[in-house]
């Protein structure tokens, strides 16, 4: 199938939400996103619904366990099997996390790299064999942590910077994981993105999270997108365009209604970044 590149406004594309897409996808969404992991080699019914969707919108594939800078060694095998995937459905966008989430089996957990010089080379190699395997350029996503990696001899955007260049990646930039870190480590998010090497955006998130008692943010997509991370979306639209931004909702699912209604405040975030473009 000829790859479609996704623009606009997405939706994570979930199991739960198929028939209520089958009944009527609201205009708002104009791409979905999945992991490959949960659908590549599925056969019967889950895969002729996704043949239907596939056929009909872009989708973007984005990674959950490749482990990018990971101990383990690089999947070789997942990563022929998402070629294959993305061929057979034209898929044109491969994502993964800055993280590491595999030693000698899944953690289940995404894990921040050490900020040091011996992770940039680790990392950057492993991503370029990743590429090359992949016969494309991937973004990387800002993750969110919970606990900073000990021995960091640079801070995280300029690591994130580095990797993007020496590996002549893309960046997947992730606005709630932003400010879920911003929070939790107490840095200014406006300042971190600036400092990320936005030129090279080519996709963009944006989620809830959950405030636990004692005031730590965690990133669980489960909840509405809050004033503060729309604001940051509209902040990253100001400097990269409106690039293609997908909601991220992964528990406490609403109906398709409200979840289109808020892939709907993307695309009106989008439709004003184009105007101030375009003036």
């Amino acid at each position: 199938m000829h790859a479609r590149p996704a623009s606009g406004a997405g939706l994570g594309f979930r199991r739960e939400l198929i028939e209520p897409l089958k009944a009527g996808v609201p205009a708002a969404i104009r791409f979905f996103e999945l992991a490959p992991e949960n659908w590549a080699g599925i056969g019967g019914r889950a895969a002729r619904d996704l043949r239907l969707f596939t056929e009909r919108y872009p989708f973007v594939c984005h990674g959950l366990s490749l482990s990018l800078g990971g101990p383990a060694p690089l999947d070789e095998n997942l990563l022929r099997q998402i070629r294959r995937f993305m061929a057979e459905h034209g898929i044109a966008l491969y994502t993964e996390h800055l993280a590491w989430c595999a030693d000698d089996g899944h953690l289940y957990d995404l894990l921040p790299i050490p900020l040091s010089e011996k992770a940039l080379k680790w990392t950057v190699d492993r991503i370029g064999r990743a590429q090359d395997a992949l016969g494309m350029r991937i973004g990387i996503e800002n993750a969110s942590y919970y606990v900073a990696p000990p021995g960091a001899e640079m801070d995280e955007s300029e690591f994130i910077a580095a990797v993007v260049r020496e590996a002549d990646c893309l960046l997947h930039l992730d606005v709630n994981n932003i400010y879920v870190n911003s929070r939790n480590f107490g840095f200014d998010p406006l300042a971190f993105l600036a400092a990320l090497p936005l030129e090279r955006t080519c996709y963009i998130h944006v989620a809830g999270h959950y405030v636990e008692p004692d005031g730590l943010l965690i990133d669980t997509h489960g909840a509405t997108v809050i004033d503060p991370v729309w604001s940051l979306l509209a902040a990253s639209y100001a400097r990269v365009g409106p690039v293609p931004t997908c909601l991220e909702r992964d528990f406490n699912i609403p109906d398709l209604a409200q979840l289109g209604a808020e892939v709907g405040i993307i695309a009106g975030l989008q439709a004003a970044a184009g105007r101030r473009e375009a003036a």
